[in-house]
């Protein structure tokens, strides 16, 4: 499932400019979001810990664990993201099973990348 389909039409599409900050680490998480266009990177600290492109997901672990948020986002790029509130991403959850699997793969990439960068 190309993730961002069910959302290229989305009428609260929200535009970024390079250096502007989507989110904050320690902030509580209430939406995640799509990337239609750009980049984001995924800081934590002073490191960049991936840059997500077009279809990828940012913020989605608080709307799993509702804790605070584990990275900051930033525009790396001009980007264009689609917010995810819970409600909706519970109805996506439900409704579209390629959606619970995205998500559940973007978590996993993630877990295996920091496992990678810890034992280097």
């Amino acid at each position: 499932m190309e993730t961002q389909a069910p959302f290229r039409h989305s009428s609260d599409v929200l535009s970024y400019t390079p250096g502007q900050a989507i989110f904050r680490r320690g902030e509580r998480g209430d939406q995640m979001y799509v990337v239609l266009e750009g980049e984001v990177d995924l800081v934590a600290g002073y490191s960049v810990l991936e840059t997500a492109g077009p279809g990828a997901l940012v913020g989605e672990m608080s709307l799993v664990d509702r804790r605070p948020r584990s990275a900051s986002a930033i525009a790396r790029t001009p980007c264009k993201l689609v917010p995810v509130d819970a409600r909706r991403f519970s109805f996506m959850i439900q409704e579209t099973p390629g959606f619970a699997l995205r998500v559940m793969r973007t978590m996993a990439e993630r877990l295996r990348a920091m496992d990678t960068r810890m034992a280097a």
